[in-house]
């Protein structure tokens, strides 16, 4: 369990003065193994799409979390072996010793700060296809995971392991250890959830063995048990060793000898690892998001571990409020406060719960759009923290700012969530900043969209800025001010960014995959008509090209209201980019609950009034819907009308410069206004900066090929 102090006002050297005494549990350091966490806050492992191309990119990520008070700070999925290959998604190696210099970047840069560095070493077993290795994927039966969306799908099954294949499998965490310790870890992963390789020897749906590895639950356990041995024996006392595990799937199942096999797992292996990290089986459960799953959601799964092992455990639940995570250790649910979304939005979310800083916490909203750059195989975005990626590359600190050495006056025009982060960035460089804003209220489009089902933690992107804002005296900020271009000129700013969002619009969608001509007609309707109320009529069309949640989210809104809604959409799937950040089967839930029909591959021709033309993509067949109006979710266009009209103000006399952010420069999510803003503001010290291109870390000529399954492990 873990390891527990008395509190003061310090503890070991941490000045606790400021932080609320209810909160001080939170700084005990909590014993591991060998090693000692500082703190209880600890960013467990998740992806971050930087891999050994982008090694400084990466160190400097993840450096930034332990410089905000993370007491452990983990990598993401470390391959041990080329039959563990998951591109093209982004994943980090440890195939040879090549390797070890570009993770040292990352522990040394963690160590700078007093944390410890974890690693996740990973084995995909039947999950990854091995596109690029080309080696047969490994399962402990034959078995594949069938994956539905086309992204998942690859064409090669996997081999059924051999005794040759497990003990190979062994040597290669033993050795993928070894580089471990080398790179300077100090706490070293087994991983068994999620669909991986420990994984499926634990589910008897993928472990069908008549040997010692299969058919009893104790046999089945003895493929982890393994791993965590080879694990322990090669590190010996210089690392803690971490098992990750999943647990939904083994709760649900009936025992003879434990209340569910989850239990009887946890009590088998109970003090073999030093630490349990314990989570969901699915992505969407694991790490759902806000619109479906609450701060917390993993309680029900997970919170037996601790009556079962005497080790300390940590597991997640996108926590953000200091209260709840004190509750999770008050409670005996967990001895450490797992991060990783969190831990994104707010690197240093630790340091300002100790500084008593809570209004300052930069909260997660659960949008996801952090787990949508993994599936693209990207470095990793936040709608919240648009530093997140930047560290490095364009030295952008979450909470440090080069102060102008000009001070000038900016003007904001929108107070939507590109206009509100660029006031803010503007003024924490010292910039004298105004923020002019049209509606009544701060927020734009996070503002209307908050009010929809399940979108209310959304408004924390609104409400953390404008709490900051108000805070400073080098900001004046009004609402219910339009201003023309010549209210431009007269106010005499040095640099005007202009906020002005994107409307929009009635398009439709052509087959070339592209915005079509507008739809006419009194009973036609945007989402701007939705947010105002505008929408009349009881049976209703919604159609969606944006393939986004709004679509979606419109729909069930509508529903709710008792109406009949029909949703179409020329995807595959409704809300179809929403399997991108894990929503896509609660969408479906969602619309199902709601009484919503849907029609996917189907493009909307028309709609007189009384009846809608529906044209499937592919056969051409025709569907007509009798509904009395129709929403269409499809093509925004910027609104840059007052830029046009203010762009030749330079030309008299006027030197100022005028710039468009946000939507009203390129329409998109909120992530990327957010990033605009944020750059806008950025420039206005040093406009010619550019990021830096990282380079992989190559110390070692490249290794011969790897030996084969059925050759000698120890070659």
């Amino acid at each position: 369990m873990g390891k527990s102090h008395n509190i003061g006002s310090t503890l070991d050297g941490v000045d606790l003065t400021a932080c609320h005494p209810h909160h001080q549990v939170l700084f005990e350091p909590i014993q591991i193994g060998p090693v000692v966490a500082p703190n209880r806050f600890y960013q467990v492992p998740h992806a971050s799409g930087m891999t050994e191309s982008n090694p400084r990119v990466r160190a400097a990520f993840r450096e930034t979390k332990a410089e905000g008070g993370w007491g452990v700070v983990s990598t993401g999925a470390v391959s041990i072996h080329p039959s563990s290959d998951d591109s093209p998604l982004p994943f980090a190696r440890l195939w040879n010793d090549a390797d070890i210099a570009s993770h040292a970047l990352t522990t040394e840069a963690v160590h700078r700060h007093g944390s410890l560095a974890a690693v996740e070493l990973w084995h995909g077993g039947a999950v990854v296809m091995n596109r690029t290795s080309r080696l047969a994927p490994l399962s402990p039966s034959g078995i594949p995971w069938a994956a539905t969306h086309i992204g998942f799908m690859g064409q090669l099954r996997p081999k059924k392991m051999t005794g040759a294949d497990i003990d190979a499998v062994l040597h290669w965490q033993r050795l993928a250890t070894r580089r471990a310790l080398d790179a300077g870890f100090d706490i070293l992963y087994v991983y068994a959830g999620m669909g991986y390789l420990g994984y499926e020897f634990l589910l008897p749906e993928y472990n069908y063995r008549d040997d010692g590895y299969g058919g009893s639950l104790e046999n089945r356990v003895r493929f982890v048990r393994e791993m965590l041995e080879v694990t322990r024996d090669e590190a010996g006392s210089r690392a803690a060793v971490a098992l990750r595990i999943s647990l939904e799937e083994l709760r649900a199942k009936s025992s003879e000898h434990y209340e569910s096999e989850a239990h009887g797992v946890v009590s088998l292996l109970s003090n073999v690892p030093d630490l349990w990290d314990v989570k969901m089986d699915s992505s969407p459960t694991d790490c759902g998001a806000s619109r479906f799953r609450q701060e917390g959601a993993h309680e029900p799964i997970i919170d037996f571990v601790k009556s079962v092992t005497d080790r300390p455990v940590v597991g997640v639940g996108r926590f953000t409020s200091p209260d709840t995570m004190v509750s999770q250790i008050r409670r005996g649910v967990l001895d450490l406060i797992g991060g990783a979304r969190a831990s994104i939005a707010d690197p240093f979310l630790p340091s300002k719960v100790r500084e008593g800083r809570y209004d300052d916490i930069r909260e997660c909203i659960g949008c996801n759009i952090c787990i949508a750059s993994w599936h693209d195989g990207v470095p990793v975005r936040c709608t919240q923290n648009a530093t997140a990626g930047e560290e490095w590359r364009r030295g952008w600190h979450p909470e440090k700012f080069r102060q102008t050495l000009a001070p000038a006056k900016v003007l904001v025009v929108g107070g939507g969530p590109a206009g509100l982060e660029a006031a803010l960035i503007a003024a924490r460089q010292g910039f004298d900043v105004t923020l002019a804003e049209q509606d009544e209220d701060w927020g734009g489009r996070v503002v209307q969209e908050s009010q929809l089902p399940g979108m209310a933690s959304w408004r924390r992107v609104r409400d953390y800025r404008v709490w900051a804002l108000s805070q400073m005296g080098n900001v004046a900020m009004f609402t219910n001010s339009q201003l023309d271009a010549a209210a431009l000129s007269d106010f005499g700013a040095d640099h005007i960014a202009l906020a002005t969002g994107a409307q929009w619009t009635t398009r439709l969608y052509s087959p070339l995959e592209i915005p079509a001509a507008p739809l006419e007609g009194p009973q036609v309707f945007t989402p701007e008509d939705v947010y105002a109320g505008r929408v009349t009529g009881d049976r209703l069309l919604v159609f969606d090209f944006d393939n986004y949640y709004l679509g979606g989210v419109i729909a069930e809104h509508l529903a709710e209201q008792d109406r009949y809604v029909t949703y179409a959409t020329p995807a595959g799937h409704a809300s179809a980019w929403t399997f991108m950040t894990n929503e896509l089967p609660y969408v479906y839930q969602a619309l199902e609950n709601a009484r919503v029909n849907i029609h996917t591959t189907a493009n909307l021709m028309g709609f007189d009034g009384r009846v809608a033309t529906l044209k499937n993509l592919f056969h051409s067949a025709e569907t007509e819907l009798e509904i009395d109006g129709v929403v269409i979710v499809g093509h925004r266009e910027a609104n840059d009308t007052l830029y046009q009209s203010v762009s030749d103000l330079s030309g008299n006399g006027n030197r100022s410069s005028v710039t468009l952010i946000g939507d009203a420069l390129a329409p998109g999510a909120i992530v990327h206004a957010v990033h605009s803003g944020h750059l806008y503001s950025r420039g206005l010290i040093d406009p010619d900066a550019t990021y830096l291109r990282d380079e992989p870390v190559t110390l070692h000529e490249p290794d011969s090929v790897f030996p084969a399954y059925q050759s000698d492990p120890g070659s």
